[in-house]
């Protein structure tokens, strides 16, 4: 995964992942406004979620990609730590794009807090915007 630290430029654009084993929540944003824009859930596993990811990176010509990684309130590490990051590899793999990973916790539980239509999507918004947050001063 691409290393901590500063990103390219404020005119970098992103798409950011909740991801998760049934359904993976995506969003869009900019370096630049740094907020995100909930695009849609996935529900699809194997080749096709990754023939629906294509779309989408097809569709916004993303300069980097940000994936939420789910952790214990303690921050240790279970399987979804490891799924989520294998998901990053495997995009990194597959499309070339730097990959970002992100500690999502309890962003699904504020996203539902919020009352969002689509909380997997809302959640990859908060994703994107806790990496803003963290990579831009």
């Amino acid at each position: 995964m691409t290393p901590p630290g500063r990103i390219a430029s404020s005119s970098s654009s992103f798409l950011a992942f909740d991801f998760g084993v049934k359904r993976v929540g995506t969003a869009t944003g900019s370096a630049l406004l740094r907020q995100g824009q909930p695009l849609r859930t996935i529900a699809a596993e194997g080749d096709a979620r990754f023939t629906a990811i294509a779309a989408l990176i097809k569709e916004w010509q993303p300069d980097a990609l940000v994936v939420g990684v789910p952790f214990h309130p303690d921050g240790a590490e279970h399987d979804n730590t490891r799924r989520a990051r294998r998901f990053a590899r495997q995009l990194q793999g597959r499309y070339g794009l730097p990959v970002h990973e992100v500690d999502e916790r309890y962003t699904t539980t504020e996203a539902l807090a919020a009352g969002a239509a689509d909380a997997d999507a809302a959640s990859a918004v908060l994703i994107l915007e806790q990496f803003f947050r963290e990579h831009l001063s």
